[in-house]
């Protein structure tokens, strides 16, 4: 005869399953209406929980954004680790840019929430109300020029090691620029698949890389 779960277990699977839907309607939310537009009133509406629940597993509104951030942030940089697996062999530089660009265009329209709810904080000052969150914003966007990096890193691998690094700390910065307006055409222009502005992105960042490896 099998057992039924002790109450403390049931108890601790309902907390963490609330826990998780706190976190997933205040990422909705706050992706659409922000973080200052964002009011527990209308979070236990979209959930259903009391606000005492909210309460009960963040100290605050902006410790609840804080972990929002903090989730999304993993979940982001996870899928983008297991998109870039196995990259293509010898291949031009624009050639493997594009393997790259093309795959971290699927991991953003996969995040769509974390990512719109990112840029929102990165123009705004609400980031300013929620000290860890903006931390997480920061470290977010560090990491984020550091993969960049990395991609462009690894596509110019033939050009040697010096130059390779050149280009990389050069053109990191420009490529996060591009990504960021490839989401908000994403977001604004209708009809146009992401793979357009990867190709883009990927084909402008090769001619400036083409461009360095030229002049030595």
């Amino acid at each position: 005869m099998i057992e039924p779960p002790a109450p403390e277990a049931r108890t601790n699977r309902r907390g963490r399953r609330s826990r998780q839907e706190i976190l997933d309607a205040a990422a909705r939310v706050m992706s659409v209406r922000g973080y200052a537009g964002t009011s527990m009133s209308t979070l236990t509406k979209e959930t259903g929980l009391p606000k005492s629940a909210f309460y009960h597993h963040f100290e605050s509104k902006a410790g609840l954004l804080s972990a929002v951030m903090e989730q999304g942030a993993h979940a982001f940089f996870d899928a983008m680790r297991e998109a870039h697996r196995n990259p293509p062999g010898a291949a031009p530089p624009h050639e493997r840019l594009r393997w790259y660009l093309r795959r971290t265009g699927d991991v953003m329209e996969n995040g769509e929430e974390f990512l719109r709810l990112l840029l929102v904080l990165v123009m705004s000052r609400e980031a300013a109300e929620a000290p860890e969150a903006l931390q997480t914003v920061i470290a977010v966007r560090e990491e984020g020029r550091a993969y960049m990096a990395r991609m462009i890193r690894s596509s110019f691998e033939s050009a040697g090691e010096e130059t390779t690094d050149k280009i990389a700390q050069a053109l990191a910065a420009f490529g996060m620029v591009g990504y960021d307006g490839a989401f908000v055409a994403f977001q604004s222009e209708g009809g146009k698949p992401v793979a357009e502005w990867m190709d883009r992105l990927a084909e402008s960042i090769a001619a400036l890389g083409e461009a360095i490896v030229t002049k030595g």
